[in-house]
């Protein structure tokens, strides 16, 4: 399972972005998609999740600003976020929780990570 994620860039703050992350390769299932991100020195942390079923999970400081969507029949999701701060600076990464074969358990499959620079 291979996952490409594009969106990331250069915005303002208060501006918007969106975060497209594909999944490709051999694939059985995806039970979850999510996005984490990363700043130097820290670790990496939760920003959003959603399951095949479409329930969500968002981080206390992303709610009400980012939304997370998911197309599964393009093994695709999305985050949408609005209303950035500086603060939400850092490498997002996509990730999948996916089986490639039904005899295969379900394991975590990372991108490559995407940078978001919000300016003040």
């Amino acid at each position: 399972v291979q996952l490409q994620a594009c969106g990331g860039g250069l915005v303002q703050a208060g501006g918007s972005l969106r975060l497209s992350c594909a999944a490709s390769g051999t694939i059985f299932s995806i039970r979850s998609m999510g996005w984490y991100r990363q700043v130097p020195g820290k670790q990496r942390e939760l920003v959003a999740s959603i399951t095949s079923g479409g329930t969500t999970n968002y981080a206390e400081p992303v709610k009400g600003r980012f939304t997370i969507s998911r197309d599964n029949a393009k093994n695709t999701v999305y985050l949408q976020m609005n209303s950035l701060k500086p603060e939400d600076t850092a490498v997002y990464y996509c990730n999948a929780e996916a089986s490639a074969t039904s005899l295969a358990f379900a394991m975590d499959y990372w991108g490559k990570g995407t940078l978001v620079t919000v300016s003040s």
